[in-house]
């Protein structure tokens, strides 16, 4: 393998790091917008997400022709760690490192998407409370026993007369 392979994969890896990072402080934002309820707030930072979106994109698909390559060349294939592998020793420990800290960032990202999903579950959760509280009027609508209501019946499961 020739320095092009690096020179080729540091450029990808150093795109994925800066467009991770960006990431990752847009999800914390994105985190404190949803704890504020600021709708506005949160439609402004749609369009930055949308370009981490593409430059994720970009990323993916740099990967994939350089995988791509690396099969036309009978390089190993099966993902950038593994062709980092194939790499000669002083290129190849600074790229594992580099493929190591994505892997870790990935995970991160993983783990704040997924906090910022529940996050809004529970909002939607909540809301939804609210709109049976209102819609009913706050009173329980009984579970058993359509006819009657809570406050007549003295047991729990059955309405036993």
């Amino acid at each position: 393998m020739n320095v092009e392979w690096e020179t080729e994969l540091a450029e990808l890896l150093s795109n994925l790091s800066s467009a991770q990072d960006e990431m990752l402080e847009l999800f914390g934002k994105k985190r404190d917008l949803l704890v504020a309820s600021d709708a506005e707030g949160l439609e402004r930072i749609g369009l930055q997400e949308k370009q981490l979106i593409d430059k994720l994109q970009a990323c993916q698909d740099h990967r994939t022709l350089l995988l791509e390559r690396a099969t036309e060349e009978g390089l190993p294939s099966g993902s950038i760690s593994e062709l980092t592998t194939a790499l000669p020793e002083p290129g190849r420990k600074m790229l594992a490192t580099q493929v190591s800290d994505a892997k870790a960032r990935s995970r991160l990202l993983h783990h704040q998407s997924l906090t910022n999903w529940v996050l809004v579950q529970r909002t939607l959760i909540h809301l939804s409370q609210m709109l049976e509280i209102i819609a009913t009027g706050g009173r329980l609508q009984p579970t058993y026993e359509k006819g009657d209501s809570p406050e007549t019946s003295g047991a729990l499961m059955d309405h036993a007369a």
